[in-house]
């Protein structure tokens, strides 16, 4: 970090008698750009973004200040050191500068020593906080591992025998998140599939996720029945939850020997049942509150017919709530939309195509909310 001689400093000024003055006073130290105008400053600045901008504010076309609002309002620029270099020495003009985002401002004419004091002390700044940061999401990455390793891995040893096949999706917005899926085989031969949302976002809903993963396994193998298993999971959430979270929850246990799946849900969205032949439909409502919010909820069951080349999809709201870029949801109408005219084959080729669809609609806009998707087809 004491090194900054590959630092990148971009100097913008219309006037050549500045830029040269800078750029001998700089030229030895780090990596030097010169742009003349805001429009060009703009462009280098979208081609290779610099590690500081020296910026005039009197340009003609696009000033100083309007470049600096555009930085500011791109993600992509929006933490990029900017010092303003001005013959503007009034207070008002200082203010002005430090509200549309500057980091600092010196007047013309200026000191050597001083120009180069500050913009050490800038790159210094910045140098820390790209290694803080990168320190930050090489332990995320390793979060997210941890996370995704935390998922059942081997759900094919888990359905052999029951006729059913099995294919999922997760991915979080951000780098670890707070949707979750389980399939579990019982001693009796029952399949357990169980998917889940926590509330919030990041690091607070993946450590509440994996609490409640290692619940549902527990609760999973210990109780027959889709409302017995979440209700026990929603009390040992309950019995320490300082913080107030909760996670909503749809557990489907399945026997082979029977034609229907018995569900139970904890505020979860209902699963889509897809039947060749037939339109899909939303069967199963929420049978109780959110798990893990406060101790002694009820919940109750149902049953839903399961037959031959039917497919169940699972999902958290994820989906339906993705939102495109005229901020609109995807929302219940376009799922069953989605599969009234998709025509699927394997639960694998089920998940695929929704994703695909929820991203199509989405576009170029940022995933709002993790995503999780489990298809069952018998």
């Amino acid at each position: 970090m004491n090194d900054l001689s590959e630092s990148r400093v971009l100097i913008v000024d219309d006037a050549k008698v500045n830029v040269d003055i800078l750029v001998e006073a700089l030229r030895h130290d780090y990596k030097l750009a010169v742009a003349l105008s805001g429009e060009s400053a703009l462009q280098s600045i979208e081609r290779n973004p610099p590690d500081l901008v020296l910026l005039d504010i009197l340009m003609p076309g696009i000033d100083g200040y309007e470049v600096c609002r555009r930085l500011r309002a791109s993600p992509q620029t929006r933490e990029l050191p900017v010092m303003f270099l001005s013959s503007l020495e009034e207070v008002q003009n200082k203010t002005l500068g430090f509200e549309v985002g500057a980091n600092d401002y010196l007047t013309k004419p200026f000191e050597i020593l001083e120009v180069k004091a500050r913009v050490r002390s800038l790159l210094k700044a910045k140098a820390y906080s790209d290694a803080v940061k990168e320190k930050i999401a090489s332990e995320l990455r390793i979060a997210r591992e941890i996370q995704l390793g935390m998922l059942p891995s081997d759900i094919a040893s888990s359905t052999a025998g029951t006729g059913i096949e099995i294919a999922t999706f997760l991915e979080p917005a951000r780098e670890v998140g707070g949707d979750l899926y389980e399939v579990l085989r019982t001693d009796d031969g029952r399949l357990v599939v169980v998917i889940g949302d926590v509330s919030g976002k990041g690091i607070p809903a993946a450590l509440f996720m994996a609490v409640t993963m290692t619940l549902v396994r527990t609760m999973g193998f210990r109780y027959r029945e889709p409302d017995e298993i979440i209700f026990h999971v929603s009390e040992a959430l309950a019995r320490q939850n300082s913080r107030d979270m909760f996670v909503t929850l749809f557990c489907a246990v399945f026997d082979p020997a029977h034609d229907v799946v018995t569900c139970a849900s904890a505020g979860h969205p209902s699963l889509v049942r897809v039947r060749p032949g037939s339109p899909p439909t939303l069967p199963a409502g929420p049978t109780g509150g959110l798990a893990g919010i406060e101790r002694g909820l009820k919940f109750t069951r149902q049953s839903i017919e399961f037959l031959a080349g039917d497919t169940l999809v699972l999902y958290t709201d994820g989906v339906t709530e993705a939102m495109n870029e005229q901020d609109e949801l995807f929302d219940d109408e376009r799922l069953l939309a989605h599969f009234a005219a998709v025509s699927s084959k394997t639960a694998a080729e089920t998940v695929t195509s929704l994703v695909d669809a929820v991203r199509r609609f989405v576009g170029q806009r940022e995933p709002s909310d993790d995503i999780a998707i489990l298809a069952m087809r018998r």
